[in-house]
């Protein structure tokens, strides 16, 4: 499977804010960005006034990285939420909100997406009783994760590592028997205010 190997610290700066993409390291005094607020590169900060083309591409490029996915991954999620009836920034950014290893990011139990991704394919969690090795798989309300019973204290030991973060009130988490449980489909106020879906969708509409 496709995916982005390069400088991840790299990413933050030039969208000028944290992504969260580096773990624990993104709490610290070492995050990049905290240290170097500018663009990356010999002319990062000298950059010039975004044009509206420009902002609306570096919202999609900023969402898309957020949630560790490729272009045409992305494209996909989008054209499905707009085929959708509702409103189709929420409807997208629920589809993004839902993947396995976003949730699993969101329990506490990892450090971040990046991480959430490795354990998964490494088939160290269950969904509903079943093994799932992947990350995109899209969880629906009443499902649940948990850790396999060979994995408990691998996961224990990570759990215990990653900085502490506030649960999301569409999660129940379990830390004695390390399980997540999907309550509901988030809210918009429950995602990201800093997200502007609506960049989004005129991204598209061009």
């Amino acid at each position: 499977m496709a995916r982005y190997t390069g400088p991840v610290c790299k990413i933050c700066r030039n969208e000028g804010q944290k992504l969260f993409l580096k773990g624990n390291r993104c709490f610290t005094n070492k995050c990049s960005i905290s240290r170097r607020s500018y663009g990356s590169g010999q002319h990062g900060q000298n950059r010039k006034k975004l044009s509206e083309y420009a902002i609306h591409l570096r919202e999609k490029q900023k969402v898309r990285q957020t949630y560790l996915i490729l272009e045409k991954q992305f494209a996909r999620y989008f054209n499905e939420a707009e085929r959708k009836t509702g409103v189709t920034g929420t409807i997208l950014l629920q589809m993004l909100e839902s993947r396995f290893d976003n949730v699993l990011s969101k329990s506490g139990f990892v450090a971040g997406r990046k991480q959430a991704r490795q354990l998964i394919r490494h088939r160290h969690f269950t969904v509903n009783g079943r093994v799932v090795d992947i990350p995109s798989y899209r969880l629906k309300p009443g499902d649940e994760i948990a850790v396999r019973a060979k994995s408990e204290k691998l996961i224990k030991e990570i759990a215990e590592s990653v900085a502490q973060s506030v649960i999301p009130s569409w999660l129940t988490v379990d830390n004695s028997k390390l399980t997540v449980k999907v309550e509901s489909l988030p809210e918009r106020s429950d995602i990201d205010p800093e997200i502007k879906e609506q960049l989004i969708i005129e991204y598209y509409s061009k």
